[in-house]
């Protein structure tokens, strides 16, 4: 359960801090957010997919430590994210 590459461009391009960025942590923790949710959808409808599930938990964990350096980098570019993906309600 990828995301397209339309939707995967769409996210670099709105969490980018310049021109051609990929590897910021805002644009990986957005397309990881991206992947998580389209994950977290086809659990709804497959709740015994275990492989694909520790591929979640890997992602989230990924997502989690690209979020402490970021936090620990600057927290003001953290709160920004957090509030732009709608995590850490």
């Amino acid at each position: 359960m990828s995301i397209t590459a339309a939707e995967k461009a769409r996210v670099m391009k709105e969490f980018a801090t310049k021109d051609g960025d990929t590897g910021s942590p805002e644009v990986q923790v957005a397309i990881l957010t991206s992947r998580i949710n389209t994950l977290t959808e086809h659990f709804k409808t497959h709740k015994k997919d275990n492989h694909g599930r520790r591929g979640l938990l890997k992602m989230v964990a990924q997502r989690r430590k690209l979020l402490d350096y970021l936090k620990g980098k600057e927290e003001a570019r953290y709160q920004d994210l957090i509030q732009k993906l709608g995590i850490r309600r």
